[in-house]
């Protein structure tokens, strides 16, 4: 640790060798690390920030003006989204995906339920029911709680046009794969 330091008096300096006074520069000419010089013109003064020198010209009125256009078909002749599985999205006439777009005629759904409930009694029911069963036996009515805990995901997997693919939405409550269920059935009666 009493070793000195190599580089504590300067002598040597990182990057390549520069000639005094001269900045670096890139090919362009143009200084580097240094600002560029402003034109003649925007040193200039001018109207205050925020006050046009000249007012907009006024939009002509047009029918539906202040109204969002409406948009027709695009380049595949999607539309606006019906309905959206995870990422798979489906249009009026294909189902746009990460891995391509696939059409909507002839699609083949699946869903795999992949989650789990479970039932269990809550620490708070134990410590309650232990408590009150010191007092009296009505302390056991508290070991009837029972709280639900759903994990895992539902597999959606769609088959179009020689492509597949397939995504994963997590389950939040065992009514889950019931909602999913009901959109794949809109998507399939659409594919028909």
């Amino acid at each position: 640790m009493s070793d000195p330091n190599p580089y504590a008096d300067d002598s040597y300096k990182w990057g390549p060798p520069q000639q005094p006074g001269n900045p670096p520069t890139f090919a362009d000419g143009r200084t580097y690390g240094y600002p560029e010089q402003l034109p003649d013109s925007a040193a200039r003064p001018g109207p205050a920030y925020g006050y046009p020198a000249v007012p907009p010209p006024v939009p002509p009125t047009l029918p539906g003006y202040g109204f969002p256009p409406q948009l027709g078909p695009g380049p595949m002749g999607g539309g606006a989204p019906i309905l959206s599985l995870g990422d798979i999205t489906v249009m009026n006439d294909s189902i746009v995906t990460p891995s391509g777009t696939m059409p909507l005629k002839g699609a083949v759904w699946t869903a795999t339920d992949m989650s789990r409930t479970e039932e269990r009694i809550p620490p708070v029911a134990i410590v309650l029911a232990i408590i009150f069963a010191l007092f009296c036996l009505v302390g056991l009515f508290f070991l009837l709680m029972k709280e639900k805990k759903t994990t895992g995901f539902i597999q959606i997997s769609v088959i179009s046009g020689g492509r597949h693919h397939s995504t994963m939405i997590p389950a939040i409550g065992p009514e889950t794969f019931h909602m999913v269920m009901a959109q794949i059935n809109t998507a399939r009666s659409l594919s028909i």
